[in-house]
């Protein structure tokens, strides 16, 4: 019952991280409007993400233009639209063989060997797949903050950090999280098996001691009657 707890919470997990991998790296809002010193036009703001850079005037109106050119990009935010990409494909993968190696689905048999196997295997991919998502999110996360105190940086070039970031580290845990979840429901069956075999039953023991008290010993056959 424990178990099948823990399967259920690691998937809503990795569904959870899933939706979040795909919605960061579509959003935006990785660079956001710095208003500081002389940039204090409040009516505009800036947004700038992997696939598009938005305009948003007095939170009526916004228009947003997707990029020209890769090339136009800066480096992190090249390295980020690779990685979140690839992000995006593992934890999909990761989340359908999460489902098959679920002890409620038939796809794959009753086999429970060979689902705590995939379930290791979804587990494995969703923790990499959390390192994955931050890698690209810390390095922009990073570079922002390294341009917002760089004083040769003209004002209105500096970013703040946008809300793709701060919901690019969640996601990251959460997929961390779910993907250690299933790690330990393979160390639970794995601990629970040879937990099993390792210990005879107590009916096994009681016929083996009655089979050995019934049979006679060779020595006592061997020997042969005593004369009076």
């Amino acid at each position: 019952m424990a178990t099948h707890a823990l399967e259920i919470a690691g998937l809503f997990l990795g569904g959870v991280g899933m939706v979040g991998t795909v919605a960061v790296t579509v959003m935006p809002q990785w660079r956001v409007s710095a208003f500081i010193e002389n940039n204090i036009v409040v009516f505009e703001n800036f947004w700038e993400g992997l696939w598009m850079n938005c305009v948003r005037q007095a939170n009526i109106r916004m228009q947003c233009k997707i990029y020209d050119s890769l090339l136009a990009l800066s480096p992190d935010l090249q390295a980020a639209r690779g990685l979140m990409c690839a992000a995006s494909v593992m934890s999909f993968l990761a989340f359908m063989m999460a489902i098959l190696g679920m002890k409620c689905t038939r796809c794959t048999g009753d086999n429970e060997k060979v689902k705590a196997h995939i379930l290791l295997t979804a587990g494995i991919i969703f923790i990499i797949t959390g390192m994955v998502v931050l890698i690209p999110v810390s390095w922009v996360a990073n570079a922002i903050i390294r341009d917002f105190y760089n004083p040769i940086v003209n004002v209105a070039q500096k970013r703040e950090l946008g809300e793709a970031l701060y919901l690019g580290w969640t996601t990251a845990l959460v997929l961390i999280v779910g993907g250690a979840l299933f790690c330990c429901i393979f160390c639970c069956n794995e601990k629970s098996s040879s937990y099993r075999y390792s210990i005879p039953s107590h009916r096994t023991t009681q016929r083996s001691y009655h089979m050995e008290k019934k049979s006679p010993s060779v020595y006592s056959r061997s020997q042969p009657p005593s004369s009076s």
